[in-house]
């Protein structure tokens, strides 16, 4: 299982990004995938998730309205949209999966956010 995150960069307050994560070694369309965020001090958090379907997501409150999950299966690969950026939205982003006993992790993607 093999999971890479992209996109991720210095952007301004207000600012949007889309980060990537392209997925390898498991059947992708067949799991549910999630993005988690960890500020620096800070315990690690789920972000969103999108079902294997593609039918049904989940955010957290504090990316409600602002950040939007999405999935291609025929790239094996799901996206966050993230807009209205804010200095507290600074963290590393990774993407999981949680396949049978085990949740594998990407190695992250550092998104910043200020002036």
């Amino acid at each position: 299982v093999q999971l890479v995150e992209s996109g991720g960069g210095l952007v301004q307050p207000g600012g949007s990004l889309r980060l990537s994560c392209a997925a390898s070694g498991f059947t992708f369309s067949s799991y549910r995938m999630t993005w988690y965020r960890q500020a620096p001090g800070k315990e690690r958090e789920l972000v969103a998730t999108e079902t294997s379907a593609g039918g049904s997501t989940n955010y957290a409150d504090f990316v409600k309205g602002r950040f939007t999950v999405s999935r291609d299966n025929a790239r094996n690969t799901v996206y966050l949209q993230m807009n209205s950026l804010q200095p507290a939205d600074t963290a590393v982003y990774y993407c999981s999966a949680a396949i049978y006993t085990r949740r594998y992790w990407g190695q992250g993607t550092q998104v910043t956010v200020s002036s």
